[in-house]
């Protein structure tokens, strides 16, 4: 129980107790409001005060909402009653869901941070919300995670804001399963970055950037970026980095880089079979070409990020044939014919 209220604090009170405990499915009356201030803030007041109040924060244009019903006095007059008190919170049970299992399934956030996130996320509704989605609170698939990782994204926002260059290390796992900053001949390497963009792409959270010595942009994953720091030397333009001399096509951008590699782009015709078409879209955009379909298979032309290519290639081999360019068919073959031979 909370200590003793003053009365100044009867509209605040009030107006907790309808974030907390109502919502468009569950309303209270003057009376229950009126015993939840005694229970909740050991306040003793007259339900008149708690109308006053009530009317006050509704005027003053708090999202809170009320049935109004006629009800007629013992005089015949007629008057009008407000009752059914609810807060209308911002977020619906299914935009706060949606919220949740994001963060809840995100691959670059720690097990705390997760949680925190949650709970923050939680109160943004009544307590029935709570206590619907208690059910996910001990799934856990996260790795230990970048504790700085928030801080990072404070700083990258910050440094592209003001046009600023950042300075950083990058730490990564080792066979031990702890994470350590990448080092040369022992001493930790410092890497100084023009940031451009932060995106999402496979779960994982990335930096667009590049560097002043090689001006291409490059993508390196937030969770693995570490000591970060803002410097007061302005950051390459975007327009001087390879490939973005007209800008940042972002959506072009993210359909050619589905693996989120670095590095040259390549024009690639493959024949693939017509049940992967939802999943070729959703990977490689809709400026993807078909042709030649039958019944079974269809002729794709796409442009992505060479590496990642490879690697779709690769992981797709059982439905797909390469069909050109000819040295990126004999790339992959050779990939493959090594792999047989690691099997025999």
């Amino acid at each position: 129980m909370y200590a003793r209220q003053p009365k100044k604090m009867l509209a605040i009170n009030i107006l907790n107790i309808l974030q907390k405990y109502t919502d468009a499915e569950h309303v209270l009356s003057q009376k229950e409001i009126k015993e939840l201030l005694e229970t909740e803030f050991d306040m003793t007041v007259e339900r008149k005060a708690v109308k006053r109040n009530l009317m006050e924060l509704f005027d003053s244009g708090y999202n809170i909402s009320c049935t109004e019903k006629v009800r007629k006095k013992s005089s015949g007059e007629s008057e009008i009653i407000y009752t059914d008190w609810y807060y209308v919170h911002d977020f619906e049970e299914s935009e706060l869901r949606l919220l949740i299992d994001s963060v809840q399934f995100s691959k670059h956030i720690s097990n705390k941070q997760s949680k925190e996130l949650i709970e923050k996320l939680e109160k943004l509704s009544s307590k029935y919300f709570q206590n619907k989605i208690k059910h996910i609170k001990n799934l856990s698939l996260h790795t230990s995670g970048n504790q700085q990782l928030f801080y990072v994204i404070e700083i990258l926002s910050e440094a592209m804001e003001k046009n600023r260059k950042v300075k950083c290390n990058f730490i990564s796992y080792d066979i031990d399963k702890k994470k350590y900053a990448k080092a040369d001949k022992g001493k930790i390497k410092e890497y100084i970055l023009n940031p451009y963009q932060m995106v999402i792409a496979s779960g994982q959270y990335y930096l667009m950037c590049s560097m002043d010595k090689y001006k291409n942009i490059i993508n390196y994953r937030l969770d693995h970026i570490h000591n970060i720091e803002l410097l007061d030397e302005k950051r390459l333009p975007l327009k001087q980095n390879k490939g973005t001399e007209n800008g940042l096509d972002l959506p072009k951008y993210m359909a050619e880089h589905i693996y989120m590699f670095s590095g040259d782009n390549i024009r690639v015709k493959f024949r693939a079979k017509r049940y992967l078409v939802d999943h070729l879209i959703d990977g490689f955009g809709i400026d993807i070409t078909f042709g030649n379909a039958t019944d079974d298979e269809v002729d794709v032309v796409v442009t992505a990020n060479k590496e990642a290519m490879y690697k779709w290639c690769i992981q797709y081999m059982e439905h797909i044939e390469v069909l050109s360019p000819k040295s990126f068919r004999k790339e992959i073959k050779v990939a493959l014919e090594k792999g047989v031979k690691k099997y025999e």
